[in-house]
């Protein structure tokens, strides 16, 4: 029973464990999955930034300088009647306090009837700081006689630089239309993608073993053919894979803030989830093995322990039954002998010199007698044994015989033995010997335990549906640390080096044995050098 007992207590225990480390596991799980989540919102938010910025970078930094220098020569030409030759050069004017930078066009003309060369420069602003332009009431350096000229030429470079501008936006429109009708296998760069989302794995502790893909609107992966390429490996998109289950991985848009693109989604798999995650529970999974292990081995000494205690148990019980049985042959031939000693037909008549002898070896051998009985039921209750032969007896008649013998033994010691039990008579089922038995235990102990002249007060009185039985000394008293042991077997209070009481430690442990199998309960109250109160609550079940 006991080994099944443990073997319960350990499955409970190991499922609790498996219980408690399943949810630890789920715990981390919806953490991870969590963390991963955010981490890829942010990977995708970063990536698209970074590829608008890729996508314009080459519009937003082209220099237009030489192409605005083309429009000038072009316009002035224009305005000139006769042409020969146009430069530009680009200078610099202190002006108003500051440095500003501008643009000097020079023209030689040469008109073949007269054979007259003329020349003309006009000073207009660089193109970085053309909103200079629009200012009608701008400055500008040039000869007063050919203001009018410099005002056409003025009005045409706005008219140009608004055509510049229109070039422009057509420019961006283009570029726009030219992405959005390209294939996403031809417009996504890979290695870029992968770049950004193994430096946001490392930085938030991520496992950087992971498997991406990249699917469509219609859920179906996108394959990349890497034409220039030799192999993935060497192209560093060994992480990529076209044919993951989309059930066991962790996914965002690719272009949040795009709605026009294709609706890219980003699948990304870690083939080595489980062994992270443990490794995240290692610390609890360590402290979690040991107190089992612990747990265990105490479990098995405690185990080994019981085992090895029941096996002395019952060879001292077989030890006490076999010396109980072998005591009882000499102790009836002692108290044989005895009886024939006592005889005047066996001595001859003459037995007064040895009578006092004869009764001394009596005495002592009945002694001995009832302590091997006592003995010898000690042992048959240990083992279960012992059966009760209940009946119906008088309980006032049984106190009253217990008191009458006790007061003969009181008489020699100056000693005295009360009772106080009601006049009614109470008639109640119990085993007679061992009842008998039990009530002189506590009267023995009452007069064994008291120092000086002895009182003893045997009290019954009914508590319905309860008797109350008290047997009360003036004794030593009992401290309060061995209360809870008195009742064990072979247990004695320690007096030191003083023996003046005599016995085994049996008496008590009797009484409550045989109180147990009649369903009773015993109790006692005890103060130091104020004796002692011990009660047996008794039920009568009829």
């Amino acid at each position: 029973m006991i080994f099944g007992l443990v073997v319960i207590a350990m499955l409970a225990l190991l499922v609790i464990q498996a219980f408690q480390t399943a949810q630890l596991y789920d715990r981390k799980s919806t953490q991870f999955k969590s963390k991963v989540n955010n981490t890829l919102e942010r990977i995708s938010i970063r990536h698209e930034k970074a590829e608008d910025i890729r996508r314009y970078l080459h519009i937003v930094n082209r220099d237009f300088s030489g192409q605005y220098k083309d429009i000038l020569k072009e316009e002035f030409q224009n305005l000139l009647e006769t042409e020969e030759s146009i430069s530009i050069e680009d200078t610099s004017i202190f002006e108003n306090g500051r440095i500003q930078n501008y643009l000097v066009i020079s023209g030689k003309s040469f008109d073949s009837i007269s054979g007259i060369t003329a020349g003309h420069k006009v000073v207009v602003r660089d193109v970085r700081q053309v909103s200079d332009l629009f200012n009608k009431q701008s400055k500008k350096i040039v000869h007063s006689d050919e203001s009018s000229e410099y005002v056409q030429l003025d009005q045409r470079v706005i008219k140009q630089i608004f055509k510049k501008a229109k070039f422009v936006n057509e420019m961006l429109v283009e570029a726009f239309r030219y992405n959005v009708y390209e294939e996403p296998e031809n417009r996504i760069d890979l290695e870029f993608l992968d770049s950004v989302i193994k430096h946001e794995f490392k930085s938030e502790l991520l496992p950087l073993k992971y498997k991406f893909m990249l699917t469509n609107e219609y859920n179906k992966s996108l394959k990349f053919h890497l034409k220039s390429c030799k192999s993935v490996s060497k192209c560093h998109l060994k992480n990529y894979s076209s044919s993951l289950d989309t059930l066991k991985t962790l996914k965002t848009g690719l272009f949040p803030s795009n709605l026009l693109d294709d609706d890219i989604t980003l699948h990304v798999f870690f083939p080595t989830r489980s062994s992270f995650l443990v490794s995240e529970m290692l610390g609890s999974l360590t402290i979690s093995l040991v107190l089992m292990i612990l747990i265990i081995i105490a479990l098995v000494f405690m185990f080994r322990t019981i085992l090895t205690q029941k096996k002395l148990s019952e060879l001292r019980s077989d030890f006490i039954s076999n010396m109980t049985h072998e005591f009882k042959t000499p102790i009836s031939t002692i108290s044989l002998a005895c009886q024939a000693m006592s005889d005047p037909d066996m001595m001859g008549g003459n037995v007064t010199n040895s009578a006092p002898f004869v009764k001394m070896i009596n005495d002592e051998n009945l002694r001995l007698s009832l302590l091997v009985e006592r003995i010898l039921q000690s042992a048959v209750m240990d083992r279960g044994e012992l059966k009760l032969k209940k009946e119906r007896v008088l309980l006032n008649e049984i106190i009253h015989d217990l008191v009458h013998n006790a007061q003969f033994r009181l008489n020699s010691i100056g000693g005295k033995i009360e009772i106080d039990i009601p006049n009614e008579l109470i008639e109640i089922e119990v085993d007679r010997l061992h009842f008998t038995n039990m009530i002189s235990n506590l009267i023995d102990n009452a007069i064994k335990y008291s120092e000086g002249s002895p009182k003893v007060v045997v009290q019954l009185k009914k508590e319905a549906p309860h008797y109350l039985l008290s047997v009360k000394d003036n004794g030593i008293g009992i401290s309060k640390e061995h209360i809870s042991k008195i009742f064990e077997k072979l247990y004695r209070i320690p007096t030191g080096n003083l023996h003046n009481v005599k016995g085994f430690g049996l008496g008590l442990s009797y009484v409550k044995a045989i109180a147990e199998l009649h369903g009773w309960n015993v109790t006692v109250k005890s103060e130091i050098g104020e004796g002692s109160i011990f009660t047996v609550k008794i039920t009568d079940k009829l």
